[in-house]
């Protein structure tokens, strides 16, 4: 079977079965934090793909990892259920994959774009409701996951992601620009 077709198997299975007991958001969030403690922490993908390291021990990992215990009655159980299905298949390695194929299976189901904004120097916070505003007249009633950073990188201006289009505004893109028309002549 394909390895890229089964984590969006996972992830699709895992939200039908949210939806049943009304905790799609809440396995949302849980995969959310599960897929940025796995961004910051690369490692862990390793320990999850290591055999010498206890199923049990792979399960507690990926729960501390999503930021869950039993005390959450409304996701924990489905959440550890479908841990548990995981190491019995052999594929909690591909825990990291099924969290950002659910959570874009999720943000497709409930008209959610999921925007990025990287600016050179940090915004006012009028400058970033007017972007904010731009941005949302663009999505046509769709909500918005807003994230912004700093990136000096880029000299000036900012750069717009929007789900997978991106609007680089940058100065340091128009510098590579004029770069690479001065070496085509």
């Amino acid at each position: 079977m394909n390895e890229g077709l089964i984590p969006g198997r996972y992830a699709k299975a895992l939200l039908e079965s949210a939806a049943e007991v009304n905790a799609e958001q809440g396995i949302y969030d849980v995969m959310r934090q599960l897929s940025q403690s796995f961004a910051g922490e690369p490692s862990l993908v390793k320990v999850l793909e290591n055999p010498f390291v206890d199923s049990t021990d792979k399960i507690k990992l990926v729960e501390t990892a999503a930021g869950i215990s039993a005390d959450d009655k409304a996701t924990y159980p489905l959440f550890s259920r479908f841990l548990g299905l995981l190491v019995s298949n052999n594929r909690i390695s591909m825990t990291r994959d099924i969290a950002l194929a659910y959570m874009e299976l999720y943000r497709k189901a409930h008209n959610i774009c999921k925007v990025s904004v990287t600016s050179a120097s940090p915004m006012t916070p009028a400058d970033e409701d007017r972007l904010k505003s731009l941005i949302e007249r663009h999505l046509n009633g769709a909500q918005m996951e807003y994230t912004s950073d700093v990136d000096p990188d880029l000299i000036g201006g900012f750069v717009v992601k929007i789900n997978n289009e991106i609007l680089d505004a940058s100065v340091a893109n128009e510098l590579k620009h004029l770069r690479l028309n001065l070496l085509s002549k």
